[in-house]
């Protein structure tokens, strides 16, 4: 079996920036745990698989498809740069004219639409509820040390544990902070969390201003150590920062990522 696969640097429209992903188009069913191996040997953060729902499908005419996405590690419930990497190739590369796709995955029905040059995707929004420090301090300590957090949240709906830093850190703090993601697996081993934000509220002045805030995300879990553009985190910084500042509309958080 011949499968065409792409590689795609998502949240950019320049080569080798944003984040990339192994896009799989799939003519027929795939043996399970071919998934995996391909994303093994892809070696990127994730890799999509899309594959037709029904016999007569096309990837140039049909508006629907079922979507997948695997880590080198295991499967995953939702990737936002994959999603987008794999409606480029059906927009861009197979010709697909329906102006809006839809993606049928484990998060339920994702829709990419496009908007003059550009792909708009309709993500999830999942809430945060407040942790206690208690439960996670070994993984908070191992991610930040000593530094002051102003305010701990989990999401449930994504096992993601969101840690905000004080509001008197400065960007330069969050992006030169040395942080090991390899250490969080002896840390975290209950299987509650499976990925952890840092976060940091935006500057209203400075070289930097506009941004509403800011963040890292790091998932060793799904054998990712840190992911540079991720958009299953900022469904969950979404929610959390719309609810922090009273805004419906945010200048996209700028997401850090040290190479």
């Amino acid at each position: 079996m011949q499968i065409p696969v792409f590689t795609v640097d998502a949240f950019t429209n320049r080569p080798f920036f944003g984040n990339p992903a192994a896009v799989c188009l799939l003519e027929n069913d795939l043996d399970e745990d071919l998934h995996q191996k391909i994303a093994m040997e892809m070696k990127l953060s994730e890799t999509a698989f899309i594959r037709k729902l029904h016999p007569e499908d096309d990837f140039a005419r049909s508006s629907c498809f079922g979507l997948r996405w695997f880590t080198p590690a295991n499967e995953v419930p939702l990737c936002g740069h994959a999603t987008l990497a794999a409606a480029a190739v059906l927009f861009l590369v197979q010709k697909n004219k329906n102006s809006v796709l839809t993606f049928v995955t484990l998060s339920g029905e994702l829709r990419a639409r496009q908007v003059e040059d550009h792909i708009v995707l309709d993500l999830p929004l999942y809430l945060t509820y407040p942790q206690v420090l208690q439960e996670v301090e070994e993984l908070i300590k191992a991610a930040v040390g000593d530094m002051v957090v102003q305010d701990l949240r989990y999401s449930p709906g994504t096992k993601k544990l969101l840690v905000r830093l004080s509001d008197a850190y400065e960007r330069s703090v969050l992006e030169e902070l040395q942080v090991s993601a390899q250490c969080f697996l002896s840390a975290e081993k209950t299987g509650k969390v499976k990925g952890l934000i840092l976060t940091l509220k935006g500057n209203s002045s400075g070289k930097h201003k506009g941004y509403d805030f800011y963040s890292r995300y790091f998932a060793p879990w799904y054998g990712v150590l840190e992911d540079p553009v991720t958009g299953s985190a900022h469904a969950v910084l979404s929610s959390y920062w719309s609810e922090q500042l009273g805004k419906k509309e945010m200048l996209g958080g700028s997401q850090l990522h040290l190479c």
